[in-house]
């Protein structure tokens, strides 16, 4: 017998519920001749003022860097589909170098190394560089692929309609592409809230490095990174379910636009032709 759907959606619930009492139970049953973990210790400081400040910085990081992030990724789509070689080039390498190398190095090379020829960049801007200029270099690929997936055709009529390059791909082709853009994008701002961590290794002030002087003053290791673990469950799971309400808008916007510009120029043509017969 097949599983509704809707039940399906929401099997995860009971199934992790069901992991988290096991996990409890392990925890609780073990030997008392050992060490215990310790329960109390996380009501008590789930809501630690570091912990809250960490995650504070964590969320700022994420949301500038992916903002950032998605307009170089624009403006470097853009160059890798254009006709001229030297703004291709440019692209092509940008990507290549930022996709090709660890974040952690360009990390430790923005905060620290540039430093050594002169260059002085204070932590969180360092961070915000990184982080954004490394995403920038994803996001290109993805909005290539989604600007490249829309019909050709759809350009070609925005032209013969009198609409400019930019007008036509910031009204036609971009709104288009967007239903193609944004899963990924989701997905990429997912990543991109748990990728802020490595900001700890050049001692920014987010979660994970709030975290670490919460353990080093408690010695509770396994108690604190366990609410950690939730921080970062409870900001991807309020993304995801974002993610999944955006979707749902452009599919229903999809179903009431059907043909698109299609319908506008066969509008355009058929007002025309009253026009004429009127005269």
């Amino acid at each position: 017998m097949e599983i509704p759907y809707n039940l399906r959606r929401w099997l995860w619930v009971p199934v992790t519920l069901v992991i988290l009492a096991l996990i409890a139970w392990f925890l609780t049953s073990r030997p008392t001749s050992g060490a215990q973990f310790d329960f109390a210790f996380i009501p008590e400081h789930f809501f630690d003022q570091t912990l809250l400040e960490g995650a504070k910085m964590t969320i700022f990081l994420s949301v500038v860097s992916q903002i950032i992030g998605i307009a170089l990724g624009l403006i470097a789509a853009l160059m890798r589909i254009s006709k001229s070689p030297l703004l291709n080039g440019v692209a092509s390498f940008y990507i290549w170098l930022f996709r090709g190398t660890p974040l952690l190095v360009q990390l430790i090379v923005f905060a620290t190394g540039l430093y050594e020829i002169g260059i002085r960049i204070d932590l969180v801007p360092a961070a915000l560089l990184a982080l954004s200029i490394n995403e920038g270099a994803y996001m290109a690929e993805i909005v290539r692929a989604g600007i490249q997936s829309v019909d050709p055709g759809q350009m070609e009529a925005a032209k013969s309609l009198g609409m400019t390059y930019r007008l036509g791909m910031r009204r036609i082709v971009l709104p288009q592409a967007a239903r193609v853009i944004l899963p990924p994008t989701g997905n990429e701002f997912n990543n991109m809230l748990k990728t802020t961590s490595l900001a700890s290794v050049i001692s920014v002030g987010e979660l994970v490095q709030h975290a670490g002087d919460l353990n080093h003053l408690y010695f509770k290791t396994l108690e604190t990174w366990t609410i950690v673990a939730c921080y970062y469950l409870a900001m991807t799971t309020v993304v995801t379910i974002g993610q999944g309400w955006l979707e749902s808008r452009l599919g229903e916007r999809k179903a009431q636009e059907q043909s698109g510009l299609w319908a506008r120029v066969r509008g355009n043509i058929f007002s025309t032709r009253g026009a004429l017969d009127h005269r």
